[in-house]
């Protein structure tokens, strides 16, 4: 399973956690339980207030992550993936630099995650 370091100015200095094998936890649980400030309010992704920025470690090809459509339309209205843009993504099979951290489903694979 996944290496996640958290970097944002909240915090002193980035952290780095280790995400337990078969633990289908999204970001923002992760973040809660190891006390990582990341923003959020509805946690359903709704409002978007968890928006964090993903970015993919290591040397393979990230994995595609599908977005759910609350989750497309909750980036959309905060104004961090433009629709032409994440339409384009979705055609290619690419994920997006922004994600909802109570939506991000963790995969195997290392990530930097800023906020």
């Amino acid at each position: 399973m996944p290496n996640v370091t958290f970097s944002s100015p909240k915090q002193k200095k980035d952290v780095t956690v280790y995400a337990v094998a078969g633990n289908r936890s999204t970001i923002l649980g992760l973040a809660k339980e190891h006390k990582i400030p990341v923003d959020f309010e509805c946690q359903d992704g709704n409002c978007g207030s968890c928006a964090v920025e993903v970015l993919h470690l290591g040397n393979k090809q990230p994995m595609a992550a599908h977005l759910t459509e609350k989750e497309k339309t909750a980036l959309v209205l905060a104004g961090k993936v433009k629709q032409a843009e994440l339409d384009e993504l979705v055609v290619k099979d690419l994920a997006p630099g922004w994600r909802l951290a109570c939506q991000y489903m963790l995969l195997d694979e290392d990530i930097a995650v800023k906020f």
